[in-house]
């Protein structure tokens, strides 16, 4: 039988989950909109992809400083001295603060004196004495305070979501969203590059969401000021931890980074594609993969502090299942639709259908991996959980290591064979990259007994995978010819589109159901 506070709690963590997806949800289409509003005004070319460099930098050290590694070292010591340590709570949030405010003003600094070798560095193909390498470099000293206040803004989450207070942190991504598209429309025409409006919007967005964390803090009577020390225990053992995990948490990131840089070096408009792919792949990543192990790692934490194996397996066993069960049919999807998505989304103003058919070349390669983002997700919260933060560096460098491999045979044939779609294969790298880390993952916790069945040969899986087959056959049937799609209005685009991801998904529960899946079973585990 199951004791009536675990069933709330797995009712508290469903709830959770549902709260954290559907916030992110109305984040990611708040982000289309922005990018839509991006492709009509600005296009794809040589000024995109200077923006895109220049906000992908500080975007990337974001996830692997503050939403990456540090978020997952921080939550599982904040959550024991919550538990077992209350009256040095305050303390410890104070040098942590202080301490990260250090670290980041520091690099921070070093950004933005250093802008130009910064932008070499990540984007060696951008001519050192070209209109993209300088936009690229001036937009660079603007957006790079960003890290600095979304890093707080991560801090202020991983205090909230500790305390399972998920909902402000899961929205506050909208404010960089509606900052970037305010700019866009009213400040990009003041601007003597209208582009570089967009740099402004990225700076004021960061400020924003960390001031709107205070309150909710202040209210909490957690809100202090902070401390700079590195010999509190509490700061080293984040440290500890931290410095191992940033390879093991940003692996996809790094070698999406990768990709732009690798990407530089192809035709103009490279990197905007891959951007405009990795934004449809964002969707159900941060949906689906992005809120299970929010919610999932202060719960993990939490259990292995009391030594509650049995709970913490079955924990990471039903995060698995969900996560297959909604990734396979939103992968299916994106590879059916990914032409009449990209068209109807940004083939507006100065997006043109190359553009369009370059997107989608790219987009098909990266849903590949869509399955193996979210569940490396998942799996990673059975390493820092348990703060292990050692053994997914090992699989990480591995990871990166192929990606890197295949990035560079990719481009040195490019070079004497130069090909239209080149950047798709760096798509594709990345994609075959993380599920190399995921079967590593998922090996390891098998034989440390964490994972005790197999999650993925089983009838709930093969019963996803043939209706998602299915379902994929029918939208084929159902769609239009692409150059039919193209010459309809954009609303009557955007309205059948809608009606095809919703037969979609109607289509693949109701056979899901006719295979007779148990769903609540999936969701909650065994009753």
């Amino acid at each position: 039988m199951v004791s009536i506070k675990e069933e709330k709690n797995k009712e508290s963590i469903v709830k959770s989950s549902f709260t954290v997806g559907l916030m992110t949800f109305i984040s990611r289409i708040s982000g289309f909109i922005r990018d839509v509003i991006f492709a009509s005004y600005f296009g794809a070319g040589s000024n995109t992809d200077a923006f895109f460099v220049a906000f992908k930098i500080p975007n990337f050290f974001r996830r692997l400083f503050a939403e990456g590694a540090f978020i997952q070292s921080f939550v599982p010591i904040l959550n024991d001295y919550k538990v077992n340590q209350k009256q040095d709570l305050k303390k410890f949030i104070s040098y942590v603060q202080g301490n990260l405010g250090l670290i980041l003003i520091i690099i921070v600094s070093v950004g933005i004196i250093f802008s130009d070798q910064v932008i070499g560095t990540f984007a060696p193909g951008f001519d050192y004495s070209s209109q993209r390498f300088n936009l690229s470099s001036e937009m660079l000293k603007i957006t790079f305070p960003y890290l600095f206040f979304i890093s707080l803004t991560a801090m202020s989450a991983g205090i909230f979501n500790t305390y399972d207070k998920f909902l402000l942190p899961s929205i506050t991504p909208v404010l960089l969203n509606v900052s970037l598209i305010v700019f866009a429309i009213f400040v990009s025409g003041l601007t003597q590059e209208p582009i570089m409006s967009l740099a402004y919007g990225v700076l004021v967005a960061g400020i924003l969401q960390y001031l709107i964390q205070i309150p909710s803090l202040v209210k909490m009577d957690l809100f202090v000021l902070p401390k700079v020390s590195f010999k509190f225990e509490g700061v080293n053992r984040v440290l500890k931890l931290m410095l191992p995990a940033m390879l093991g948490t940003a692996v996809v990131q790094i070698n999406l980074i990768i990709d732009s840089i690798v990407a530089s070096l192809l035709i103009a408009g490279s990197i905007s594609w891959l951007y405009y792919s990795d934004r449809l792949v964002e969707l159900p990543l941060g949906v689906f993969g992005i809120a299970i192990a929010t919610v999932i790692l202060p719960k993990l934490s939490e259990k292995y502090s009391k030594n509650s194996m049995i709970e913490y397996s079955e924990m990471i066993h039903r995060a698995i299942k969900i996560a297959v069960v909604f990734s396979l049919p939103a992968m299916f999807g994106l590879l059916v639709l990914a032409e009449h998505i990209i068209s109807t989304l940004f083939q507006y103003g100065n997006f043109k259908t190359t553009d369009t058919l370059m997107s989608s070349l790219s987009l098909l390669t990266y849903a590949i991996g869509l399955p193996a983002f979210i569940l490396m997700k998942v799996l990673l919260t059975g390493f820092f959980s348990r703060q292990d933060t050692l053994t997914p560096v090992k699989y990480g460098a591995i990871a990166v290591v192929f990606n890197i491999t295949m990035n560079v045979s990719v481009v040195l044939y490019y070079m004497s064979n130069p090909f239209l779609g080149a950047h798709a294969l760096l798509a594709l790298a990345t994609s075959l990259s993380a599920w190399l880390q995921v079967i590593l993952l998922y090996r390891r916790l098998t034989k440390d007994g964490i994972i005790n069945k197999n999650c993925f040969l089983n009838r709930d899986f093969f019963k996803s995978l043939f209706s998602c087959v299915i379902m994929s056959l029918l939208l084929i049937i159902m769609l239009p010819d692409f150059n039919k799609w193209i010459s309809y209005e954009y609303f009557q685009r955007g309205f059948y589109m809608l009606a095809y991801v919703i037969s979609g998904a109607l289509i693949y529960f109701l056979l899901m159901k006719i295979f007779k899946t148990n769903f609540r079973q999936i969701v909650y585990g065994n009753n």
